[in-house]
């Protein structure tokens, strides 16, 4: 990160002792109390040692943000499908002038020269470059090196920090902050033994089987090309389980975005593809790449950033979608990819009004969460952090996060709002659950990927931001065929253990109005029998009264669609994939191929689909069969309704576009 080299080049870090005394003024803003398991505190950063400070500022009008998405999201809203504009939305909610003058007082009256505060110009940061003395004297904490064991990254950070009681309702958060982010990972299986990074597991490639296998039942009567289904997962079983029509249609507005970081498609996999089981895709068919600070595309077959995870996202996209475009947001450059542990980079290049600054070389990210550009690093990108380069497409598919427990509370949900403000401008964000059953990507919380002592508490997967569509998976078996029901993923994989579709209850957000009674249902019909708590604002009791989930959460996902024995070329050899990171460009899919039909009959696109969806369950192949069982424990079971696997179900597309095409 650039922050910590810049320290580095600074000054050396040596020790000082004396803790900065918290006066009767000040209170407790931010806490951590733990590091993760593979940090380790180190020195205290050199008293001259310049730091990026940077304070998130409190958006306005934030409490009615949600009555206003569901004003253009709810189908029973005369506003549906009234989007605001890019400008209404930052006019809305950026920080009150009351807001933006108390913390700048604060700072002059603290001894920060005027001239060196840097605002924002959407207003929602302050950053100051100020030595750690004055850092600390100011927000009355230490600071401290953190090193990762593993990977070797090195954080700055505090365990606490406080602010004056009359700035405190003023500020989100300050960074350096009180925590660190563990790098993204593609939902996807777990990665074969000894094969890329730590941090950024590849695809689990699993070679078809050659086992003798017989016809299911009733396949006879199929299709050829649908009489395997059960064992080999094709566009054509995708088309036929989910009713979805052969694509025609191609237009300026609806190109189907994904998001890519860290792993990097190849054109000759995809060439392979398409000419095996897509042949309407013309070879050479490839997505506009918008190249976001650094991120490189496309790469050899036989590149170490090619594990396949990309490759299968864009084979799903064109198989359902061609002659529809694709958009790829390749994300980060190489070296930055395997640190980063959130979507901040992201955001900014879509959305001018997330970045933040103009000076310092510094961006509207979080020190030690997210890249800084330029890059130091050998091979790293060396170009400025890119802040609203590109316009989002209507619709992006998201296979990759974080466990919930690894981004700081007042972080995750800064962030969650940026997807409420673009839902309200008419995007729709479709993200993959997770593939862990009820815990998350084994790594810094535990090697189960559970949280709490002895490893039994569920650990959900970032994004549970109830203003993104979480997509689960399911699957057929090999004796089954595309007229038998899926039931939830759940696979015995080498390498993989207990590997299926994740679900659960956030510990960081609690239950949407849009879902609460389908949620009331699930414990009413289908009450789990796990002990649980109900966590507070700030998810300080997580694993209270021996709970092992919390009752009270935002429930994910959302929906589900077909995740296993999905055919694909890796390296140019045939391979099974497994994952909701399967599900996910299918639902991004079906969603771009209605908008489309939407814009031709001269209507705008869905936007955000989560309170549409929950009030018409009609829509769905309701999961009823199967269960994520993780943590120690049996997990959640697949039933009737909405349940914390499956969602609400699978997609029945011709019922979906008559419900979308109903709506205003």
């Amino acid at each position: 990160m650039l922050s910590i080299k810049l320290i580095a080049l600074l000054a050396a870090i040596v020790g000082f002792s004396g803790a900065v005394p918290t006066p009767g003024t000040h209170s407790l803003h931010e806490k951590r109390n733990s590091l993760p398991r593979l940090w380790a505190r180190g020195d205290r950063i050199d008293r001259n040692a310049i730091l990026p400070v940077r304070i998130g500022l409190a958006q306005q009008n934030m409490d009615d943000s949600y009555d206003h998405l569901m004003d253009v999201s709810h189908p029973d809203s005369p506003n549906f499908g009234k989007h605001w504009t890019a400008e209404e939305v930052h006019d809305k909610y950026a920080p009150a002038e009351e807001t933006v003058d108390a913390v700048r007082s604060w700072l002059i009256v603290s001894g920060i020269k005027e001239d060196s505060i840097i605002h924002s110009d959407n207003k929602g940061w302050i950053a100051i470059d100020i030595p750690a003395w004055q850092a600390e004297d100011l927000f009355h904490t230490e600071y401290h090196e953190h090193v990762h064991s593993t990977s070797g990254a090195v954080r700055v950070g505090s365990d606490e920090y406080y602010l004056p009681e009359h700035v405190r309702p003023h500020i989100d958060y300050i960074t350096p902050g009180v925590k660190f982010s563990a790098a993204l990972t593609k939902r996807e299986v777990k990665r074969d033994p000894g094969s890329r990074h730590h941090y950024k597991p590849g695809p689990y490639k699993n070679n078809p089987s050659k086992s003798p296998w017989h016809m299911p039942p009733g396949a006879g009567q199929l299709p050829p090309d649908l009489q395997a289904c059960g064992r080999n997962i094709t566009p054509t079983c995708l088309k036929a389980l989910y009713g979805i029509p052969n694509a025609n249609m191609k237009d300026s507005v609806n190109a189907l975005g994904l998001f890519e970081s860290g792993d990097t498609y190849a054109q000759a996999d995809l060439n392979s593809f398409f000419a095996s089981w897509a042949p309407n895709v013309p070879q050479g068919t490839h997505p506009l790449l918008d190249s976001i600070d650094g991120g490189q595309a496309p790469v050899s077959p036989d590149s170490e950033f090619n594990t396949g995870e990309s490759d299968i996202d864009m084979d799903i996209a064109y198989a359902l979608i061609y002659p529809q475009t694709v958009t790829l947001y390749q994300v980060d450059d190489n070296i930055e990819a395997f640190e980063d542990g959130g979507f901040n980079t992201f955001l900014d290049a879509l959305d001018g009004s997330y970045c933040t600054y103009k000076a310092y070389g510094l961006s509207g990210d979080s020190p030690g969460i997210d890249p800084v550009y330029p890059d130091p690093a050998p091979g790293g990108y060396k170009g400025k952090n890119q802040c609203g380069t590109f316009k989002p497409t209507r619709v992006i598919s998201v296979s990759y996060g974080v466990s919930e427990h690894d981004a700081p509370l007042s972080y995750t949900k800064r962030q969650c709002n940026e997807f409420l403000k673009l839902g309200l401008q008419g995007h729709t964000f479709v993200w993959a659950s997770g593939d862990y059953g009820v815990a998350s990507f084994p790594g810094d919380d535990s090697d189960s990927g559970c949280l709490g002592a002895d490893e039994t508490i569920y650990n959900p997967s970032f994004p549970t931001c109830p203003y993104v569509t979480n997509v689960g998976a399911t699957r057929l078996y090999d004796t089954q065929t595309v007229k038998d029901p899926e039931s939830a993923l759940q696979a015995n994989l080498s390498g993989a253990p207990l590997f299926s579709s994740s679900g659960g209850f956030a510990n960081y957000f609690p239950a949407p109005d849009y879902q609460k009674s389908a949620v009331a249902h699930y414990f009413k019909a289908h009450d789990p029998g796990l002990p649980y708590y109900d966590a507070n604002d700030a998810a300080t009791n997580i694993g209270a009264n021996g709970g092992i989930y919390n009752r009270a959460g935002r429930g994910f996902p959302d929906v589900s669609a077909n995740g296993a024995q999905f055919l694909a070329y890796n390296n140019q050899a045939i391979h099974h994939f497994y994952g909701t990171s399967l599900a996910a460009p299918i639902w991004g899919s079906i969603m771009t191929l209605i908008n489309q039909e939407r814009t031709a009959i001269g209507k705008g696109p869905v936007g955000f689909i989560n309170p549409v969806l929950y009030a018409n369950p009609w829509v769905f192949n309701d999961i009823k069969n199967g269960s994520n069982p993780g943590c120690g424990s049996k997990g959640f079971a697949a039933v009737e309704g909405w349940d914390p696997v499956t969602g609400l179900g699978t997609p029945q597309y011709p019922s979906l576009l008559k419900l979308f095409l109903s709506l205003p």
